[in-house]
């Protein structure tokens, strides 16, 4: 049985431009509840079990819902989820660059998640 949500990253140390996490959302509820509209110029929580500080930069490699082609995008970590935080899923949020790539992935992401209700069930932030 697949998860709706795919996760993996490469080693390296945090702050390196070359960390690197690969990412697959399977569906576009799995999608809303990883999108952070909050953020200015948008931001995703991506569950994962790696060590990581705020501020530190991440390469996201993103396969999207209904959307074969990899998306490409950097990032900071602004939010840390760690493990043993009651129900909620380990992991970092994700504040997309203040560039072409992060605006067409904010754009694109919010194209996919549009007509979906709030309400649709919880997110990994709120």
């Amino acid at each position: 049985m697949s998860t709706p949500f795919n996760g993996s990253s490469a080693s390296g140390e945090p702050g390196r431009a070359s960390s690197l996490i690969n990412l697959t959302i399977r569906d576009r509820a799995a999608l809303r509840a990883a999108y952070m509209p909050f953020v200015e110029g948008g931001g995703l929580f991506v569950p994962t079990n790696r060590a990581a500080r705020m501020g530190d930069d991440l390469y996201l490699i993103m396969t999207l819902p209904d959307d074969q082609a990899k998306h490409a995008v950097s990032g900071k970590v602004i939010w840390i989820t760690p493990a043993g935080s009651g129900s909620r899923q380990q992991g970092l949020g994700v504040q997309f660059a203040r560039n072409e790539a992060g605006e067409q992935i904010r754009s694109r992401i919010e194209t996919l998640i549009a007509g979906q209700p709030r309400s649709a069930g919880p997110t990994h932030t709120f």
